[in-house]
C-alpha cells in the first residue's frame, strides 16, 4: 500500500491506496520498504506548502524522502545488487509506500548494525545537518555553534556532527522533557527556553557571538539568531517551523502575518557587519549526485567510527500516518518518527 494526497489539506487528506510501481527501469531498484522516515516537510507537502513538491510532482502526490528495506528486483543497468540486499534510499517524494522503484544512484547498502527503522531515520537528518554545518557553515574545531531544536532529528544530528568536528555545541530546546535528549547527543550546553531566557543565556555562553547558528524556526528566532553571530559568523536557515501552521487546519491569515514579520537581510548590512545568511532545501539538491554520494559516504564513515548514532525512533504503522503527522506537528516529539508498512 501507499499514501496518496489528492489535494492539500488536513490529516484527512492522507488516503491509503494499493502500491503498484511496476517493473523497475534499467537504472532503478525496486525496494520492499520496511520503514519510512517522517519529516516535517512531509506535513508541508500534505498542506500544499512545499514548493519543490509543486515543482517536481504536483497533485496527487505521495510524500516521503527516505526509506529502508530490501531489494526485490534490479534494473538491467544496475550492477552489484541482488534480491534480498538490505538497502536504504533517499527519495524525492514517493517514500510513503510498501513497494517502490528508486534510481539506483539514490540507493545505498544499509549497515548491518542498524534496524530498518534506524536506517530509515538517518538519511534526511544526516544530509541536512552535514550540508548545513560543513558545506555552508564551514564549522572548524573550537567554533561556537548554536543549534535550535537540538532534541529533534536534524537538531540532534547537528549536535553530534558539531562535536565530531571539535566544535562547542550549544543546543536549544523548547520543553524541559527534551533537555536530556539534547545532552545525550553531546551538547556542551542545553538552553531550555521554556524555563530560562534564551538570548540572555546564549550571550553569556558566547559573549563574542557564535561562529555558526543553525535555525529552522523562522520568524520566532531568525532576527536574534543573526544578532548573536560573531564577526564572520554564518546563519544557516533550513526551515520555518514557527511561521508555518500546526494542527490539521492551515490558518492562512496567521501564515501571512508571520511571512510579513520574517526579517529581510540587507546586503549592505551583511558586508558592514561581516556576517552571512545562507539557506537551502535538501529536495533541490538531488541532481547533485556527487554531493549526495559524498554525504552518504560521510554518514557511513561516521556510523563506522561510532561518532554518530541513529536518533531515537518512535514507530507507527503506515495506516496510522495521520497520527504520526499530528504528533510531529505538536512539537512535543523527541528524535525521529518512522512509519512501518
Amino acid at each position: 500500500m501507499r499514501v496518496i494526497v489528492h489535494r492539500p489539506g488536513g490529516y484527512e487528506r492522507l488516503t491509503i491506496a494499493p502500491a503498484e510501481p511496476g517493473a523497475p527501469a534499467p537504472d532503478e531498484l525496486q525496494i520492499r520498504v520496511r520503514a519510512i522516515g517522517v519529516n516535517y516537510a512531509d506535513c508541508l507537502v500534505r498542506r500544499g506548502l512545499y514548493a519543490s513538491a509543486r515543482d517536481y510532482v504536483g497533485w496527487p502526490i505521495t510524500p516521503g524522502f527516505e526509506v529502508a528495506g530490501e531489494v526485490v528486483a534490479a534494473g538491467a543497468a544496475c550492477e552489484g545488487w541482488t534480491p534480498g540486499d538490505p538497502a536504504v534510499a533517499v527519495t524525492r517524494f514517493g517514500g510513503y509506500a510498501g513497494l517502490l522503484n528508486v534510481p539506483a544512484a539514490q540507493v545505498f547498502r544499509a549497515p548491518a548494525t542498524l534496524t530498518p527503522a534506524q536506517a530509515a531515520a538517518l538519511p534526511t537528518v544526516f544530509l541536512t545537518a552535514w550540508y548545513a554545518l560543513h558545506k555552508l557553515g564551514d564549522a572548524r574545531p573550537g567554533a561556537r555553534v548554536l543549534i535550535h531544536s537540538a532534541a529533534g532529528g536534524v537538531g540532534g544530528m547537528l549536535v553530534q556532527l558539531a562535536k565530531r568536528a571539535g566544535c562547542i555545541a550549544v543546543g536549544v530546546v523548547g520543553a524541559s522533557h527534551k533537555v536530556e535528549a539534547a545532552r545525550a547527543h553531546g551538547a556542551d550546553v542545553v538552553i531550555d527556553k521554556s524555563r530560562e531566557p534564551l538570548w540572555t543565556v546564549a550571550r553569556a555562553r558566547a559573549p563574542g557571538g557564535f561562529e555558526v547558528v543553525c535555525d529552522a524556526n523562522g520568524v520566532e528566532t531568525l532576527r536574534e539568531s543573526y544578532r548573536h553571530l560573531a564577526p564572520t559568523g554564518r546563519l544557516i536557515v533550513y526551515g520555518f517551523h514557527t511561521m508555518l501552521p500546526h494542527g490539521g487546519r492551515t490558518r492562512w491569515l496567521r501564515l501571512a502575518w508571520n511571512y510579513l514579520r520574517t526579517p529581510r537581510f540587507n546586503p549592505l548590512a551583511l558586508t558592514q557587519e561581516n556576517r552571512s545568511v545562507m539557506g537551502f532545501n535538501l529536495s533541490y539538491l538531488f541532481e547533485q549526485r556527487a554531493l549526495l554520494r559524498e554525504g552518504v559516504e560521510q554518514l557511513l564513515a561516521a556510523l563506522a567510527d561510532g561518532s554518530v548514532r541513529a536518533p531515537a525512533v518512535t514507530c507507527y504503522p503506515l495506516a496510522r500516518v495521520a497520527e504520526a503527522h499530528r504528533a510531529l506537528e505538536s512539537g512535543q516529539t523527541v528524535g525521529k518518527l518512522v512509519l512501518e508498512p
